[in-house]
């Protein structure tokens, strides 16, 4: 196994930069565009991720980007994780980097949401089940998904830990403060009472 102390720099920058082009690659955009259906960053919230492609009525193309957003983290890991968990960890933080700032948008990309599962699905299938389990639970009885995926991915650092994996749960505690950032409108909402609920329509 190849440690922090051996691991090269540069391989590590490698692992960085591929996981980051990976990341950046903005399935969202792609897909949309190529169903003849525009910009999808000119309706609704102007996102590139799967539940603003949904708002075009195409629920086949939202399933599919968020197919894609998701296995593009893990692709990310699990080829940089061959030289070792510390690469594997670079790169999950890169593609992760690259779906919430391309810079083929203008760094303005998804939320991550997507990105963070397919990155956890590589290091900790165990791991992704509790996110999953705690998505559900808070979806179904709250009715609110962004609070769902906020209350999973902030638990997710302390599952990782009580699982046997500090490294991996540090690397997760960083993913969560950033989905928190990129999720503050959202936040914001919810305080305010305004934040839509699951099924809910206009």
């Amino acid at each position: 196994m190849i440690t922090l102390d051996t691991l090269p720099w540069t391989l590590l920058l490698a692992a960085l930069a591929g996981g980051y082009l990976l990341g950046s690659i903005p399935f969202g955009l792609i897909l949309t565009r190529y169903a003849g259906l525009g910009d999808v960053r000119a309706i609704g919230s102007g996102n590139i991720g799967a539940t603003n492609v949904l708002r075009t009525g195409r629920k086949g193309l939202a399933a599919a980007t968020l197919l894609g957003d998701a296995l593009k983290g893990t692709l990310a890991v699990l080829i940089a994780g061959r030289f070792g968990l510390e690469a594997a960890l670079v790169a999950g933080l890169g593609a992760f980097l690259g779906h919430l700032f391309p810079v083929w948008l203008g760094f303005k990309g998804g939320k991550g949401v997507a990105t963070f599962l397919g990155v956890l699905l590589a290091l900790s299938p165990l791991g992704l089940l509790a996110f999953a389990a705690i998505w559900l639970g808070l979806a179904f009885t709250l009715k609110y998904s962004s609070l769902a995926a906020l209350a999973a991915s902030g638990l997710t650092p302390l599952i990782l830990w009580a699982l046997g994996q500090p490294a991996v749960a540090g690397l997760f505690l960083l993913l969560a403060i950033l989905l928190w950032w990129k999720h503050a409108p959202n936040i914001r909402r919810l305080i305010d009472g305004t934040e839509g609920r699951i099924g809910q329509k206009g």
